[in-house]
C-alpha cells in the first residue's frame, strides 16, 4: 500500500517524517504519549484525549482491528494519532473492521513510520507541547508557524465540548440498590457499567447541571467523571462540588473529577511536565499499603501543601473548610498525588481510572468503596481491601 508522505512538527521545531495514516489532512493539538501495550480502541474513544495528539509507545498498533463493543464513547476524540508500525492486517475474532479505516472514516489525521521511541524521549525531556501533523503540507517551517498559533492546553475549558447534550440513565444490573447522579465532564462508558454491576442506577447529567438537577434524580450519591482540559478553568463544577460537600452527600471523583474535588477543598492544581498516560502506572494505596498497577490519563494534578511532583507527599491530616483531608494514593514513579480522602464529609477521589478498559483491574474495588460509602459504612478499607469484583 503506497502512502502519502506526512510530517509531524513540535512547537520547539523538532520534526519527524513519516507516512499518512488514517485520514489525509492536517491537525493540531497537544502531543502526549500513551505507554499501554493494548487498548488502543479505548484510548482513541476516551473523551479525556480531546484536543490531544496521542503517540503510542507500543511499536505495533492495529493488530486486533476494531469492534463495536470496546468504544468508551460514541466517537473517536483524539486530535491526531502517531504510530510506528501499523498492522497490515487486523486479526481477532471480535473484529468488525480495520483501525485505519475507522480513523479515516472519522476524519482522524495520523502519521505512521515515526520513530516513536525518539519522539517519546523528546517529550519526556522537554514536556508535552503543541504539535501539528500534516499529509498536505510539505514545508515544516510553514506547519510550525501554524502549530505555534494553536491553543495551549493550559487554560483550556473543554468539558462543555465533550459532555452529554441530554441526561440519560444506565440502569442497575439485577437488584437496584442505589441511585447515583454522575456529572459528565467526559465520562467513559465503563464507569456506569461498573456501577451497574454493583446494583447502582446512574443518571448521567450534562456538565452544566446544577445542584437542583442532581437532587431531582433522587440520587443517593454524586459522581464526578474524568474529562479533558485544565481543572483551573472549571469553576462551575468546583462550585457544584462545594454544594455537594456542604450537604454531606456522598461523593466520588475520578481523574478530572478528582482535581475538581481538590479545588473544592481549597487545593490548587498544576500541569505535569508530560503527564501520566498508560495502563501500567504503580500507585500506593496508603490505607492498605498495597501497590496497584493502574490506568492513567491526566496531564494535571492536585497540589496539596508540600506535595508537588517529586516531593515526598505528607501523610498528615490537612485541615480544610470541610474538615480534615488526607492524601490517600500516591504515584510511586514521581510522588504525584493520586487520591484524596475526606475525613469529616463523605467524599473521596482517585486521579486514575478504576474503571479501566482494557485493564488493569487492580483498582476496581474502589467502586465497592463507593457503594460502602453510600451504604453508610464510610471508607472502611477492611471491607473493600480485597477488591470484591462484581
Amino acid at each position: 500500500m503506497k502512502r502519502r508522505p506526512a510530517i509531524l512538527v513540535l512547537e520547539d521545531g523538532r520534526t519527524f517524517h513519516g507516512e499518512a495514516y488514517g485520514s489525509v489532512g492536517e491537525t493540531f493539538g497537544e502531543a502526549v504519549f500513551n505507554t499501554g501495550m493494548t487498548g488502543y480502541q479505548e484510548t482513541l474513544t476516551d473523551p479525556s484525549y480531546h484536543r490531544q495528539v496521542v503517540v503510542q509507545t507500543a511499536p505495533h498498533i492495529g493488530n486486533t482491528g476494531v469492534n463495536g463493543e470496546d468504544d468508551e464513547s460514541a466517537r473517536i476524540w483524539v486530535a491526531g494519532y502517531v504510530v510506528r508500525d501499523p498492522a497490515r492486517i487486523g486479526s481477532n475474532w471480535r473484529a468488525t473492521g480495520g483501525l485505519e479505516d475507522r480513523l479515516a472514516a472519522e476524519g482522524v489525521v495520523g502519521i505512521s513510520g515515526v520513530d516513536t521511541r525518539a519522539l517519546t524521549r523528546h517529550l519526556r525531556e522537554r514536556g508535552a507541547m503543541r504539535v501539528g501533523i500534516s499529509s498536505v503540507e510539505e514545508d515544516p517551517r510553514a506547519l510550525l508557524a501554524r502549530v505555534r498559533r494553536a491553543p495551549e492546553m493550559v487554560g483550556a475549558d473543554l468539558s462543555a465540548e465533550v459532555t452529554t447534550a441530554q441526561p440519560y440513565v444506565v440502569k442497575a444490573e439485577g437488584e437496584h440498590r442505589f441511585t447515583v447522579a454522575a456529572l459528565d465532564l467526559g465520562i467513559k462508558r465503563n464507569v456506569p457499567r461498573r456501577l451497574a454491576a454493583r446494583g447502582v442506577t446512574t443518571h448521567v447529567l450534562p456538565a452544566s447541571s446544577t445542584i437542583d438537577d442532581l437532587l431531582a434524580t433522587g440520587a443517593d450519591a454524586v459522581f464526578f467523571s474524568p474529562g479533558p482540559g485544565d481543572p483551573a478553568t472549571a469553576d462551575g463544577p468546583v462550585g457544584l462540588a462545594r454544594e455537594v460537600l456542604s450537604r454531606r452527600i456522598p461523593l466520588f471523583g475520578i481523574c478530572f473529577g478528582s482535581q475538581i474535588l481538590g479545588r473544592a477543598l481549597g487545593f490548587g492544581t498544576y500541569k505535569l511536565g508530560y503527564g501520566h498516560r498508560g495502563i501500567n502506572q504503580p500507585v500506593l494505596d496508603r490505607a492498605t499499603g498495597k501497590v496497584e498497577v493502574t490506568s492513567h490519563n491526566h496531564g494535571f494534578a492536585v497540589e496539596v501543601p508540600g506535595a508537588r511532583a517529586g516531593a515526598v507527599v505528607p501523610d498528615q491530616v490537612i485541615e480544610t473548610e470541610f474538615g480534615g483531608v488526607q492524601v490517600s494514593h500516591v504515584c510511586l514513579n514521581d510522588n504525584v498525588v493520586e487520591g484524596l480522602r475526606a475525613k469529616d464529609v463523605p467524599a473521596f477521589t482517585v486521579q486514575y481510572h478504576p474503571e479501566a478498559a482494557a485493564g488493569p483491574h487492580d483498582a476496581d474495588y474502589l467502586f465497592d468503596r463507593f457503594a460502602e460509602l453510600i451504604e453508610g459504612r464510610g471508607l472502611d478499607v477492611n471491607h473493600s481491601e480485597g477488591g470484591k469484583n462484581a
